[in-house]
């Protein structure tokens, strides 16, 4: 395998964990808002203050900024064709963090699909 293959792999798997712990950080950001949905506008500029105090939220935006500085590597090094499609790896890391962190219920039906997310990747990469 191609030295280089390598190291996109490894940069792609590091942007997926940034874009993965951005999804963790929102949802408990919001979750621990507690808030209902906004109704008008001084509700949704309330909702929206009352989230930029979130710390999690920037700790999100933070790990879309790093994610970002890792893809921008991996198109450097890349065919956005073959780029783009392994960086759908964070399907998974991200259905498997729900599972496993937020302890959110996963169905059978969004495993199966995830699987085909896999067998695309793998194919993607073979070609």
């Amino acid at each position: 395998m191609n030295p280089n293959i390598l190291l996109i792999l490894g940069l792609i798997a590091i942007s997926n964990t940034f874009d993965t712990a951005r999804e963790l950080f929102l949802k408990s950001a919001i979750n621990g808002l507690d808030a209902e949905s906004p109704r008008d506008i001084r509700s949704l500029i309330k909702f929206i203050s009352r989230l930029l105090r979130k710390r999690r939220v920037w700790v999100g935006f933070l790990c879309s900024i790093l994610s970002l500085l890792f893809y921008l590597l991996v198109l450097s090094k890349a065919d956005l064709n073959f780029a783009f499609s392994l960086d759908s790896m964070h399907y998974i890391f991200i259905a498997a963090s729900a599972k496993l962190i937020l302890k959110e219920k996963v169905g059978a039906s969004r495993w199966f699909g995830t699987l085909f997310v896999v067998i695309g990747i793998i194919l993607v990469t073979l070609s």
